[in-house]
């Protein structure tokens, strides 16, 4: 028996070089720990860090490799991660208590991403 393929929303332009590296489910973990600070990613891990603790040092090292395409800032990407979360099977409440938004916005963000045809 297989399992049900999830379609997940297109990623922002600023998520995408961390979607490439992490894969969706492990940018959404990083980007709610994350997300809104600086964060320097080393070239070369020494196997400590939160970084490194949540990602890996493998992934760690993809990420420096595109270093050039990641903003100093970690993005939120709220809109995009509540809808990654609804896509997942969260419920609303827990979407909003995550992304630490009201319900209504968690609503209008999964709105917007039906309206766009990104329908989670």
């Amino acid at each position: 028996m297989s399992l049900p393929v999830r379609s997940f929303p297109k990623p922002p332009a600023q998520v995408e070089p961390y979607v490439a590296v992490l894969g969706i489910d492990l940018t959404v973990e990083f980007l709610l720990k994350f997300g809104g600070a600086e964060l320097y990613v080393p070239e070369n891990p020494k196997g400590s860090g939160r970084l490194e603790a949540l990602i890996g040092a493998e992934k760690v090292q993809g990420l420096a490799a595109r270093d050039y395409l990641l903003s100093r800032r970690v993005p939120l990407a709220n809109p995009w991660v509540s809808a990654c979360l609804h896509t997942m099977g969260y419920p609303v409440a827990e979407i909003a208590r995550k992304v630490r938004a009201s319900e209504a916005t968690v609503r209008t963000h999964l709105q917007r991403y039906s309206a766009r045809g990104n329908a989670p």
